[in-house]
């Protein structure tokens, strides 16, 4: 999957960025060479593999460190909904920012 100039210059849009003409042509390369290494990862089978939940559980064995599931703090809803400029039901309200 190769990206075009018109797909840096959407892309770049739409995160907001205002890119030069000589930037935008810095930035193909990059994007089309990060693109390319997801493939490759894409290419190789990992259907017998197991995921990790981290790195080092591959080359040794890793104790989880969990912690007992239990309420260690007061519920401060109220103290922290104080200083917010408008609150119903105990949820924050915003103003609309998706059109």
């Amino acid at each position: 999957m190769a990206l075009t100039q018109d797909d840096v210059s959407r892309i770049a849009h739409l995160a907001r960025l205002e890119l030069s003409g000589d930037e935008q042509a810095a930035l193909l390369p990059q994007l089309n060479g990060f693109f390319s290494i997801v493939e490759q990862m894409r290419a190789v089978d990992t259907s017998g593999v197991a995921p990790l939940y981290t790195p080092l559980s591959a080359v040794q064995e890793v104790a989880l460190r969990l912690r007992e599931d239990r309420v260690t703090e007061t519920d401060q809803r109220a103290l922290n909904q104080r200083s917010a400029p408008a609150v119903e039901d105990g949820l924050f309200l915003v103003p609309k920012v998706i059109e």
